[in-house]
């Protein structure tokens, strides 16, 4: 799991334990066969490595099926499907996707993120975090115009905003679609 990408898994603040979407799915899959579950956090970019070498049996960890990524594993069926969106600040002056045009987006690591905005937005400078709490706390800081994520991911960092929300706008246009699946050793 990555266990910092609510809502399909973070660590609950109060019982320390991994919590969300797909490790409900995870502990129901390892039920259902008879086995305990056992979570290791993983971040984006390691996740088909620890996959591969064995260091996990599964991944249950936000993983897009795609054709690039189904040379490397095998996928169970989709679980859920998700678009990629991009937050900005309002005053950045920014209102679509086209305007990041060699401006700096900030994003994870290892993910379809930073290839699918270039593919909207060629030029754009995109600039990787190992994790998608890094980058978000470097839009923040006014490192980037733009952070890009998962759109089920980047509504609960949206909501993290609490009052502070009212400065920043999620861009209408998807990147993408993105079908989650958990993946399986080849």
């Amino acid at each position: 799991v990555l266990g910092i990408d609510e809502p399909n898994s973070f660590i609950d603040a109060k019982t320390r334990e991994f919590i969300g979407y797909e490790v409900d799915l995870a502990r129901a899959v390892a039920q259902k066969i008879g086995v305990k579950p056992v979570f290791k956090q993983v971040a984006v970019a390691a996740r088909i490595p620890e996959l591969q070498q064995g260091h996990v049996d599964v991944l249950a960890a936000s993983l897009t099926h795609n054709k690039e990524r189904e040379s490397q594993v095998d996928f169970g069926l989709t679980h859920l499907v998700t678009g990629q969106k991009v937050l900005v600040k309002t005053s950045s002056g920014i209102k679509s996707v086209a305007d990041l045009a060699g401006k700096k987006a900030l994003t994870v690591k290892g993910g379809t993120q930073g290839p699918n905005l270039l593919k909207a937005a060629p030029t754009a400078d995109v600039v990787t975090f190992e994790s998608t709490q890094q980058a978000f706390q470097a839009l923040q800081q006014g490192k980037g115009v733009a952070y890009v994520n998962d759109e089920a991911s980047l509504l609960a960092d949206y909501a993290k905003l609490g009052p502070k929300a009212k400065d920043y706008v999620i861009l209408p246009q998807n990147l993408s679609v993105e079908p989650l699946a958990f993946g399986i050793k080849k």
